[in-house]
């Protein structure tokens, strides 16, 4: 074990994804760390930048990155098909940054329009105070007990970029302008703070993700870990006296852990409704289908494709479902089945 003196932590670059933790923890620096977890908060050295040239600080701030700077990451893995596919480092040693908001991990391939990820050090796994490693998990939010009626409004996409994170923004907004307690909460994917300040720009009151209850991300996390996180921020936003509860369910129906997460029966009995982006008709036909023969009543579509009056004319003869513009989502009558606490969510469909 290294110690650490004050001088060397008061140099280190803070990151979105160890916003939670508190750094006057780090006592000592164990240099020949094996076994790295999901979730170990490990000190890197910047070694070359490559496509993440900033680092997301905890306060949304982008922290340009310079060959040299030590940084405070957590390990983890990544699924990003447009960018990079990572694992958990396994030890010390090299490895990269593979997300801004600070993730260590391991590139086992990556898109060919990118350049190479931002290569790391990992000098060692980080201990605390009793001596023991530290890990996100020791400073995750509270458990609370359910509590509350307020119904759960999954947004679900094709794949990453198809507009999942503005739908869940603009529905947020219409349930604040019309005087509704609101919370997002974000269940599955990769840290980011983009997503979770735009949520509470737009009026969320309760703003949450899994990296609150420990995880850097839910790539290749067991399912019934993912299902505790589910529940776990649920109860957190009944618990801030949210009426209304919008979720955000990461990346695609094909990625593994959310198609093993969309099929859970538990899974199914937390939410109340669903709501679909795409980019196009064929994507929206093929992921409505999807959940519909998983017994999930979609309530409506949104995404990129509401860029287009024709694709949303395409979409709504393919599908036979409804399609909302954000500007749609702004209002508060789309929205009025959902605050119908006294029946069951998916016997009812959009006013």
């Amino acid at each position: 074990m290294l110690p650490l003196d004050y001088d060397r932590l008061t140099r280190l670059k803070p990151t979105f994804a160890t916003r939670r933790v508190v750094y006057s923890d780090f006592i000592s620096l164990d240099d020949k760390a094996r076994a790295l977890e999901p979730g170990d908060i490990v000190l890197a050295r910047i070694e070359s930048v490559g496509h993440h040239d900033r680092i997301e600080r905890p306060d949304g701030r982008k922290a340009k990155l310079k060959s040299g700077d030590e940084v405070v990451l957590a390990c983890g893995a990544r699924y990003a098909p447009d960018r990079l596919e990572a694992t958990v480092p396994e030890a010390v040693g090299p490895a990269s940054m593979v997300a801004a908001s600070g993730i260590a991990g391991t590139v086992q391939t990556w898109n060919a329009r990118l350049g190479p990820a931002t290569g790391i050090t990992i000098l060692g796994a980080l201990h605390g105070p009793d001596g023991s490693r530290l890990n996100l998990r020791r400073y995750a939010i509270d458990r609370l007990p359910q509590a509350g009626t307020a119904p759960v409004l999954a947004v679900c996409g094709t794949s990453m970029d198809v507009g999942k994170a503005h739908t869940v923004a603009s529905l947020v907004h219409g349930f604040a302008r019309s005087g509704r307690r609101v919370a997002a909460i974000k269940v599955t994917g990769t840290s980011t703070g983009g997503d979770l300040w735009s949520y509470q720009d737009s009026g969320a009151q309760f703003v949450a993700d899994f990296t609150d209850t420990g995880l850097a991300s839910t790539d290749k996390i067991p399912l019934d870990d993912i299902l505790d996180v589910a529940g776990w921020l649920i109860a957190a936003a009944r618990s801030s006296g949210a009426e209304a509860i919008v979720m955000d369910v990461a990346d695609g129906l094909y990625q593994a852990e959310t198609a093993a997460l969309m099929k859970s029966g538990i899974f199914k009995r937390l939410v109340d409704g669903v709501h679909f982006a795409a980019a196009d008709a064929t994507d929206a036909q093929a992921g409505v289908a999807w959940l519909q023969r998983e017994g999930y009543r979609v309530q409506g579509i949104s995404g990129v494709l509401t860029k287009s009056p024709r694709a949303m004319r395409e979409t709504e003869e393919a599908v036979g479902l409804p399609c909302y513009t954000p500007g749609d989502l702004l209002k508060t009558h789309p929205m009025k089945w959902l605050l119908q606490l006294a029946q069951p969510l998916r016997l009812t469909t959009f006013a």
